[in-house]
């Protein structure tokens, strides 16, 4: 494990010597009225040569004394009406430039340093700071249940190895919603995967189970960052299947998730997308969670190639007809890997 350290750079409290010290650092709105505050917490304005220069040393000076391996670099409140003196002009570009400028200078100085990006969440994720970051943390909310659509809609900019994605504590802390360990691990599987949860907190079995997964994510972990991510169009809108090819189409992983109770019964089968129609595909369950943990098995016949623990199967009849997936309860996930017969 590497020391990484939390830090909110541009914002500054009243009641501090800083700001005491500088006024004048401190983005105001036209007229020099102070902005609304927000958490506490005003805006320096970086593109004063002044502020930059501190914030731009004491950054470096932290990276210099303690071994440091990566930045969360977060900002926790709007820029909103903040104008530049003395014409009161929209300071949101100078600022923007001005971010821009210090993640280059601290790079130059500390070339290994690694650097997340998060403001309230997914706040600021675009082209350019993708550029200079490492990681983003798409959304504050750690609920598998919410971060299956943020996580699908994030990745449509953001690989996989720079999408944070933290298993949470059993009561999401954001929602207040309580959702089985082996669905929140399925769910950050597919992303840069993490711990929020206080293990502390956590029975035996539990950081057990947890580890069977963080072992399996380190596995998987190759194709998982590597890949080619695939979405399939399922007509049900209660279930959702994710995945990720190889670049010579010989492996594929993907989670069958199902977020609300269907109307449909059983699911219609589901096209693998991504792999070789003119090669043979063996698919089975992979991970943690097997067909003899029940999902599997509800409310129906089980479906014997779960049971008999895989099938091999023509490329072009997984990719056009599909194949029959199993039914599950609401926030229920399983993993699904096709391996090419001939790899």
């Amino acid at each position: 494990m590497e020391f990484g350290l939390w830090v909110e750079p541009e914002m500054v409290n009243l009641d501090s010597d800083l700001a005491r010290a500088h006024p004048e650092w401190i983005l105001t709105a036209g007229g020099g009225r102070m902005l609304g505050a927000a958490r506490n917490q005003q805006l320096l304005n970086l593109s004063d040569p002044g502020a930059y220069a501190h914030v731009l040393n004491q950054l470096d000076a932290l990276l210099n004394e303690y071994p440091i391996g990566y930045l969360k670099w977060d900002h926790n409140r709007e820029l909103g009406e903040g104008g530049l003196p003395p014409s009161g002009r929209s300071a949101a570009r100078a600022q923007t430039e001005a971010v821009y400028r210090l993640i280059d200078a601290l790079r130059l100085r500390h070339p290994g340093l690694e650097i997340e990006t998060c403001a309230s969440g997914g706040g600021r994720v675009d082209l350019e700071i993708l550029e200079r970051t490492d990681r983003v943390w798409g959304s504050d909310s750690t609920d598998a249940h919410e971060r299956l659509d943020l996580q699908r809609w994030t990745n449509l900019l953001v690989p996989y190895e720079m999408l944070g994605a933290h298993i949470s504590s059993p009561v999401a802390p954001t929602s207040g919603r309580a959702l089985p360990l082996d669905f929140r691990c399925a769910i950050a599987l597919f992303g840069h995967m993490g711990i929020e949860w206080d293990l502390t907190e956590a029975s035996s079995s539990e950081r057990a189970r947890l580890a069977e997964w963080v072992a399996y994510y380190k596995r998987r972990r190759r194709l998982l960052h590597s890949g080619t991510v695939v979405h399939a169009d399922v007509p049900d809108p209660s279930y959702r299947l994710h995945g990720v090819v190889d670049e010579e189409q010989n492996e594929a992983l993907y989670a069958w998730v199902c977020t609300a109770s269907s109307t449909v019964w059983p699911p219609p089968p589901v096209a693998l997308p991504g792999i070789d129609p003119d090669r043979h595909y063996r698919v089975a369950l992979d991970g943690p969670i097997t067909a003899v943990d029940g999902i599997a098995t509800h409310w129906g016949a089980p479906l014997e190639w779960l049971m008999s623990g895989g099938v091999e199967l023509p490329g072009r009849m997984l990719t056009s007809a599909g194949i029959a997936l199993p039914e599950l309860f609401a926030d229920r996930a399983v993993i699904i890997r096709a391996i090419a017969i001939d790899y």
